[in-house]
């Protein structure tokens, strides 16, 4: 495939794969990476590609992996999900007691990671940061309504995955 054609090409993918980065991950910063590290990575298979391929399934393809290595990349940064003065154990915890709490801890932590962008930053504002949903609903912008919705599914999810593993 020639530069040309390419460019042809990715001028009509572009818009699929923003819309899987938005999908994603909520945000149009965040889609628009997406698309661009899509297209250069579909750039660098074009000259394996021929007209009898199905381009724009690959392209889509492409499109969530990225967003997923973008995700992974995202996770080196934790976050806490109590403040340290809640998780400490008193010094007469057993030793079983402290790995029970720390397992649970990290169990719960890793949980919330798995959740969708959106759902885990309205979680994040709930839970840990305490904000009603009138004051997250200020800061996002995102309808109140919706923001019950989402952290009511992402509490769901947690629990269900919790009662599913202990």
């Amino acid at each position: 495939m020639t530069q040309v054609e390419f460019e042809h090409i990715a001028s009509e993918l572009r818009p699929s794969m923003w819309k899987v980065g938005m999908d994603f991950f909520g945000s149009a910063d965040d889609a628009e990476d997406v698309a661009q590290e899509s297209l250069v990575q579909l750039w660098q298979y074009a000259e394996k590609l021929d007209a009898g391929r199905n381009i724009g399934g690959l392209a889509i393809r492409i499109a969530k992996h990225c967003c997923v290595d973008m995700q992974r990349k995202r996770r080196g940064n934790t976050i806490e999900l109590m403040p340290a003065h809640e998780r400490e154990i008193g010094t007469d915890a057993s030793p079983h007691e402290q790995l029970e709490q720390t397992e649970a801890t990290e169990l719960l932590q890793r949980l919330v990671e798995e959740l969708n962008p959106r759902e885990r930053e309205l979680f994040e504002l709930r839970q840990l940061d305490g904000l009603s949903n009138d004051e997250i609903a200020s800061r996002t912008g995102i309808p109140k309504a919706s923001i019950q919705v989402m952290v009511s599914r992402a509490r769901k999810k947690i629990y269900e995955e919790l009662k599913n593993r202990l």
